[in-house]
């Protein structure tokens, strides 16, 4: 048994040293890029790996929206009535167990705590990124996946603003709306009306294909870095997960971008 004595002579473990601030010609240093920042930085109070996990996830609900949204959407080349009886259904479906337009408001709450999620991780983890490189710029990244992952928040900006155009445009039939927009009236939907008037404006329309452009160079980084940051492994998994983030953006740039097109060169009208 140890001696009481002995024990009490043992000297406590020193503290760890606390992150003072540099000396001024230190800092001055490492504001120019001499020197590193060594310091031992504090633990984040959200780690990397969920703000990850969570652009993914929320991401992926994004790429699956985007996708059932076109095939109603194609509906427009069948003729008005069929386009028209979607939306009418879209505001209808399963009544009386949900209230009228029940299913549309439970997707735009699912899809709006998305967005604040997606975009809350995406500036957060930008912010970390930018504060660890420090002020050397990255070289050598010249090909198309190293563009779309330096201007990823600049492609997601132009695509909120385009969801706000998008809304105000053929959703509430408000402000940028075509002058003749129908709303919903005794049980009659307008939705082919409204998107060939909307889509006849050439400004809008052009807009809207290079709005559906942003949205493939983004959909389809985004959709590979679901794969890496879900964990995806082997050769197999990972080729199939490489194909699928190309084919489904390619899938809905060429789906929606013809639906503009078709209205512009008078195919429907």
């Amino acid at each position: 048994m140890a001696d009481p004595q002995d024990v009490k002579d043992v000297e406590p473990a020193p503290a760890p040293p606390e992150r003072r601030p540099l000396p001024g010609a230190e800092a001055d240093a490492l504001a120019t890029g001499r020197i590193r920042d060594t310091r031992v930085r504090p633990a984040p109070a959200v780690p990397s790996w969920v703000l990850k996990l969570t652009m993914a996830v929320t991401g992926a609900i994004f790429a699956l929206f985007v996708l059932v949204h076109m095939v109603g959407n194609l509906k427009i080349f069948m003729d008005p009535e069929h386009l028209n009886t979607y939306a009418y259904w879209l505001r209808t479906a399963f009544e009386p167990l949900l209230p009228y337009e029940g299913l549309l408001w439970i997707m735009r709450i699912v899809l709006l705590v998305c967005l604040v999620a997606h975009v809350t991780a995406a500036v957060m983890i930008s912010s970390r990124a930018r504060a660890s490189r420090g002020p050397r710029k990255r070289r050598g990244m010249t090909n198309l996946r190293s563009f779309a992952a330096r201007n990823m928040l600049v492609t997601g900006t132009v695509l909120l603003a385009f969801i706000i155009f998008h809304l105000l445009d053929l959703t509430l039939g408000k402000a940028v709306a075509p002058s003749d927009y129908q709303h919903i009236e005794n049980g009659q939907a307008y939705a082919y009306q409204n998107v060939v008037a909307s889509f006849s404006r050439w400004p809008v329309a052009a807009f809207y294909m290079l709005a559906l452009l942003v949205l493939f160079v983004h959909l389809a980084h985004g959709l590979w870095t679901v794969v890496q940051d879900l964990g995806a492994t082997g050769r197999r998994t990972r080729a199939v997960g490489l194909f699928l983030a190309g084919a489904i953006p390619l899938a809905i740039l060429l789906g929606n971008i013809l639906i503009p097109i078709a209205v512009l060169t008078g195919v429907v009208k």
